[in-house]
């Protein structure tokens, strides 16, 4: 539901809600239109605010600007709609799954998902374009990304601390892991090549006084801004559903992800967290923080065998993680 709807269709955030009324018939030039006020007082998940806003580095951001459902009965959250629509299809009469809690847990342990896509949330982003372009992969959203063709790229630029700079990882190739020391005098080779980095990135960030000289002369915006980095920051608004929403998440707060786009899943998880807690406690339970096995994992598991019958070293140190984290 949108804050507009929203606003039509209840009091103010903070009011209590009229009694329940009867249905009223409003004429439109085809049809009669029946409008049902809400059974019982609601509230406003997001608290009667425009957004709740997150800061992320020195210049980005992610913030929640709208939620549906916005309006939802008082003592309940938004995860209501999610029961709402999963006894849609289990019917009425079904009574094995009796309490709010126990049914959510229930659909997300058994990946019956299409509840969770009742849900939408729209949430506006601020991040480099190296960290959009990793974000746009998840393709189940609604995007509309600030235009460099129309407007002015802002003089924003994300560059890491000193000793936030990572080597690349020896075991995956897309990824870092280690940082090198920026301690001169524990490991000087080191401290140089973090130097040298962050070097390079205020050498790449000189090319926005270039692009905005050429703009002002007359090259078109859209030529403009090829030669700039993608350490610039671009924005915009995104909208998914909570089902799609939970799967970016898997991915992008794993600890494999990579830490600068970690910490923008790490801020939605925080914003969503009070609007569905019962949703994403039992994200965390079963999808978060769970562990799951293959069946040459399984096999192994039951011989007790410390490896699995797999000649692949990447399926090896993943088993070898795998028992770690079980204690094994």
């Amino acid at each position: 539901m949108s804050s507009a709807h929203a606003a039509a269709s209840s009091p103010p955030s903070g009011t209590t809600s009229p009694n329940p009324a009867r249905p009223v018939q409003v004429q439109s030039p085809r049809f009669a239109i029946e409008r049902t006020p809400f059974e019982s007082p609601t509230f406003d998940v997001m608290g009667g605010a425009a957004r709740h806003h997150i800061k992320i580095h020195e210049h980005g951001f992610v913030a929640l600007v709208d939620a549906m459902p916005r309006l939802v009965p008082q003592g309940q959250t938004a995860d209501a709609a999610i029961v709402q629509a999963a006894r849609v299809s289990y019917g009425q009469g079904t009574k094995k799954v009796n309490e709010d809690r126990g049914l959510i847990r229930y659909l997300l342990r058994h990946r019956h998902t299409t509840p969770f896509e009742m849900l939408e949330f729209k949430f506006h982003v601020a991040m480099p374009i190296f960290v959009a372009r990793q974000w746009i992969r998840h393709r189940t959203a609604n995007v509309n990304e600030y235009s460099a063709r129309y407007s002015i790229v802002p003089d924003r630029f994300y560059k890491p601390s000193l000793d936030a700079v990572r080597k690349q990882s020896a075991s995956n190739r897309q990824g870092g892991e280690d940082r090198f020391t920026a301690d001169p005098a524990a490991a000087p080779d080191e401290a140089r090549t973090a130097e040298e980095f962050l070097r390079y990135l205020d050498d790449a960030e000189k090319m926005y006084g270039r692009y905005e000289h050429l703009t002002r002369a007359g090259v078109s915006r859209e030529l403009a801004r090829i030669a700039l980095p993608v350490s610039v920051y671009t924005e915009w608004y995104w909208k998914c559903d909570l089902h799609n929403i939970l799967r970016f998440l898997s991915l992008r707060m794993d600890p494999h992800a990579q830490e600068e786009i970690r910490i923008y899943a790490d801020a939605m998880y925080a914003l969503l967290e009070p609007i569905v807690p019962l949703t994403m406690e039992a994200f965390r339970d079963y999808e978060l923080e769970s562990v799951r096995l293959t069946r040459l994992e399984i096999e192994a598991l039951r011989a007790g065998s410390a490896t699995i019958d797999s000649d692949n070293r990447r399926e090896q140190t993943e088993w070898a993680q795998k028992r770690a984290s079980l204690g094994l």
